[in-house]
Parts: C-alpha cells; sequence; structure tokens
C-alpha cells in the first residue's frame, strides 16, 4: 500500500483547493474593500476615502496572494527557504499595507451610525485593549518564533495541511496586530506615544537579529530540513526583516506630529499693559 497525501488527492480529483480558496479570500478581501470605499465616497461626497489608503490595502492583497499562491506556496512546501520567504510576505509586508489601508476607519464612514457606535466600542472594549498593548503585540508577532523553531512545533504543523494553514493565519493576524498597534492609522484605545512605540519596535527588531543569528549557526534549533536551506531562510529572515521594519519604522514616525502637538498647547495670555494715568 501506498501513502499519498491530501495535496495529491485535490489533484487528482480536479480541486485545487490550496489554489483556490487563498485566491478567493484574497480577492474577496479587496473587493469587500472597494465595496466600502465607495460607500464611504456616496456617504461623505466631500471627504470622500483617500485613494492613496486603498492603493496601500490593495498592495497588501497582492503581496499576501504572492505568498498564498503558487510559486511560493509549492517552494514554502518543499524548501525552508522558500517558508521563509513565505513568513516575511505574509506576517510583514503584506500587514503593513493592509494596515495603512485603515479598514477600521473606512467601516466607520460606511456603516450607519448605530453600527458605528458598536464597532467603536468594540474598539474600546477591554480585549482589544489587552491586544493593542505593544507588549501583547510584540510577544504575538516576536515572541512565537523563538516557540516555533526552538521547539518541534514548526515540524509538527509542517506536517499536516491543516496545521500549516493555521500557522499562515497565525503569521497574518499577528502582523496585522504589530502593524496596527505601531503604525496604524485606525483608532487604538490607550496606544502609547511615538517615542515608546520606537524602544518597542527596537525590541522587535533586535530580537529578529538574534533569533535569524541563531538559526544561521545552528543553535539550539529544531528544524528538519538541510543546513543550507536553514542557513538560506535565516538570511531571508535578518535582511527581509530588516526592511520590512524599517518601512514600518518610516510609517511609525510618519505619524509624529510634535508641531501640530506644540501648536495645539494653550499659550500663556498676555498681560495687558497698564494705561498711563492722566493727571
Amino acid at each position: 500500500m501506498t501513502g499519498h497525501s491530501p495535496h495529491h488527492d485535490q489533484e487528482t480529483a480536479g480541486l485545487p483547493l490550496d489554489v483556490l480558496l487563498p485566491a478567493v479570500l484574497v480577492v474577496l478581501l479587496a473587493g469587500g474593500y472597494l465595496v466600502l470605499a465607495g460607500r464611504a465616497r456616496r456617504r461623505h461626497p466631500q471627504a470622500g476615502w483617500s485613494r492613496w489608503r486603498t492603493g496601500w490595502f490593495l498592495a497588501g492583497c497582492v503581496l499576501l496572494a504572492v505568498g498564498l499562491l503558487p510559486p511560493i506556496a509549492p517552494w514554502a512546501h518543499s524548501d525552508f527557504r522558500g517558508h521563509m520567504f513565505q513568513h516575511v510576505l505574509i506576517g510583514m509586508y503584506a500587514p503593513l499595507g493592509l494596515v495603512l489601508g485603515a479598514p477600521v476607519t473606512l467601516l466607520l464612514r460606511s456603516l450607519p451610525a448605530a453600527q458605528g457606535r458598536r464597532l467603536v466600542g468594540l474598539v474600546r472594549s477591554r480585549p482589544v485593549h489587552v491586544l493593542a498593548n505593544p507588549v501583547t503585540a510584540l510577544v504575538l508577532s516576536v515572541g512565537t518564533l523563538g516557540l516555533l523553531y526552538f521547539t518541534p512545533l514548526y515540524n509538527a504543523m509542517s506536517a499536516g495541511t491543516g496545521m500549516h494553514w493555521l500557522l499562515h493565519a497565525h503569521f497574518l493576524l499577528a502582523g496585522c496586530l504589530f502593524a496596527y498597534v505601531m503604525a496604524g492609522p485606525d483608532p487604538a484605545p490607550a496606544r502609547p506615544g511615538v517615542p515608546v512605540r520606537l524602544v518597542v519596535l527596537g525590541v522587535a527588531i533586535a530580537a529578529h537579529a538574534v533569533i535569524s543569528q541563531l538559526m544561521y549557526g545552528g543553535f539550539g534549533i529544531d528544524i528538519h530540513a538541510p543546513v543550507d536551506q536553514v542557513r538560506g531562510g535565516a538570511e531571508i529572515m535578518y535582511y527581509g526583516g530588516d526592511i520590512a521594519e524599517l518601512l514600518l519604522a518610516v510609517a511609525l514616525v510618519a505619524t509624529w506630529r510634535p508641531q501640530a502637538a506644540a501648536r495645539r498647547a494653550p499659550r500663556p495670555q498676555r498681560r495687558p499693559k497698564a494705561r498711563p494715568m492722566l493727571p
């Protein structure tokens, strides 16, 4: 009796779900955003909706599609370098584009007032407050990499198709959360100032560098792949991650408005000059 994989069953049945499913999801994501953008323009004709925001979101959708579809997806299944390239695309570059598209703000502009108030209440809720904490986002985005690559978890999740899709979902959601907390234009509860977020981003950059260096040297990792593939994957994480985090830092600094804050600060009132008394 010969073994066969679920992927082989999909091909023989003529149902390439590993290609069809992500393609449909990305198309629905991009199409839904465009529908909401059109509705926002109709509801607020003077304010409209930024084409830059739309462009950023669609760019994120394109990067997500590139990471989930051939030729990257088959490469990621057979080569650790492909896995790491896919991880950087899905977990770092695509989330930055999606978050800069300000989807929550778009929802607020396109929804009726009652539904908009419920969405605002959700954003201000305690669970979102905890998730939107920079430390939480840092742990979910970077901290889980150590758990993934320095334990048998990566090998276990790579063995099954369902587990592999769970890994993709984690990369995407954790990356979107981190980009949202760091530089998202959407409202966030109790978001700290730019200097604090720059410190957190610096910690993330350092953590990525340490993990990639340990991976390249083979210290403590548990990855069932040839050494050249592991080292190539470490280089992709190191250099590709640096570029993505540099772009995130630029987006973060672009939200800093110290002059605007200074203009909003109350100015000391001048005392009226005393008039000379007439004799």
